[in-house]
């Protein structure tokens, strides 16, 4: 059997057509499938690979740190330097009060130790999150998620859980004394890119505030620059009491993190002790990663060229069959008439060899959030085929 033939056999599959593309080799832009065909690669392993794929000081940083040491003991117990430096590294470009840094394996484990947190902090039961959201797949997190027809397969999930209107001032009202935390993506991404209005984060901000709930911004996907700015929260001039971070966190190694200030954080070493553990989270290899990801992030000077490149994405997509092209930096939807549409167009942009993708709660639109490094001359390559398949598809 071949590698295909075995992935659709072994592999556990979470779609009834996977793309089933066979890759070989990942640089910058790029991927390789098992013919050396090369493909332009438009989505950064959904918003991962911020600094591009295998980036030679990501690659030396692992190499070194797997050489140096590996997996040691349960989180917490040792002083790791990996860990020590990214925190303090991240600490470093994030506000005063966001300053204890808790790794996880990924996303969708940021929020579950976020909402622990919250709840052991506050003493409160409460979460509210909005409609439209995506915090990941683990049961906490698909509680909060904000789809019914993602949610009402895995019934029951966790209890005291209210969605609000996104965007909406008067749902607002809804946060109470009886409210542990808001979880709110800082830009709905899988909604199809839905930035917030800057008047409503700031009242979501103020009411938390005097209800002593816990504002918790999710930047798992806008975090790290992809918004033009390192964090996202930083457009609207608000902080958040929790960041959860995770895809480009890990400099394409799994990793992610939730962040706060040290008093809420102490709340988890006792009654009970040990409150939130992980044995992988925070492994070495992948805070070395991360680290290094974020160093070339910073020092080639990605994120400020971030808001041009922007502007060369919505000055080559217009086409008569392109409904609307909503951005957040290079976070970017093309509303296209319908799925069916979107998906040919998908499948035709692949044939050309660039790779794009849809999303989970705006399946209309095509998904764009390509690593930062992304050229003007690549922007210019992967809009024409686009619009050449528009072309194919529309025409």
């Amino acid at each position: 059997m071949n590698n295909r033939q075995l992935f659709l056999r072994h592999v556990a599959q979470t779609s009834d057509a996977p793309l089933a593309l066979e890759i070989n080799k990942a640089q910058g832009m790029y991927m390789w499938d098992a013919d050396g065909r090369r493909i332009l690669d438009l989505i950064a392993g959904i918003s991962v690979c911020n600094v591009g794929h295998c980036h030679p000081q990501v690659v030396k940083a692992i190499q070194e740190q797997a050489a140096q040491y590996m997996h040691l003991l349960v989180y917490g117990e040792l002083v790791q330097s990996p860990q020590v430096a990214f925190a303090n590294m991240l600490s470093a470009h994030l506000p005063a009060s966001l300053n204890s840094v808790y790794f996880t394996n990924s996303g969708t484990e940021a929020v579950e130790g976020a909402m622990k947190l919250a709840k052991r902090y506050t003493g409160r039961t409460e979460v509210i999150a909005f409609r439209n959201s995506y915090h990941g797949s683990t049961q906490g997190s698909l509680s909060i998620m904000g789809q019914e027809e993602w949610r009402n397969a895995y019934r029951p999930l966790l209890p005291d859980v209210q969605h609000l209107e996104y965007n909406a001032v008067a749902s607002l009202e809804q946060v109470t004394s009886r409210t542990a935390c808001v979880v709110a993506e800082t830009v709905q991404a899988e909604a199809g890119v839905r930035p917030p209005e800057r008047e409503w984060l700031h009242a979501l901000r103020e009411k938390c505030s005097q209800a002593g709930a816990l504002l918790v911004l999710d930047e798992i996907q806008c975090g790290l620059g992809r918004n033009g700015t390192l964090w996202g929260f930083e457009q609207f001039g608000i902080v958040p009491d929790i960041l959860l971070l995770g895809k480009a966190l890990g400099g394409g190694m799994p990793l992610g993190a939730f962040i706060a200030d040290r008093e809420l954080m102490w709340s988890l070493t006792h009654h009970p002790v040990l409150g939130h553990i992980t044995t992988f989270g925070g492994h070495p290899v992948s805070c070395a990663a991360g680290m290094a990801g974020m160093q070339v992030l910073l020092q080639e000077e990605l994120v400020p060229a971030v808001a041009e490149k922007e502007r060369l994405f919505h000055t080559y997509l217009q086409h008569p069959a392109i409904k609307a092209v909503r951005s957040k930096g290079l976070l970017m939807a093309v509303e296209l008439e319908s799925f069916a549409v979107n998906k040919k167009v998908i499948d035709e942009c692949i044939r050309q060899g660039v790779l794009t993708d849809w999303f989970l709660f705006a399946p209309e639109c095509l998904r764009i959030a390509p690593p930062l490094i992304i050229t003007k001359e690549q922007i210019k390559e992967s809009c024409d085929v686009i619009l050449t398949a528009l072309d194919s598809v529309a025409g």
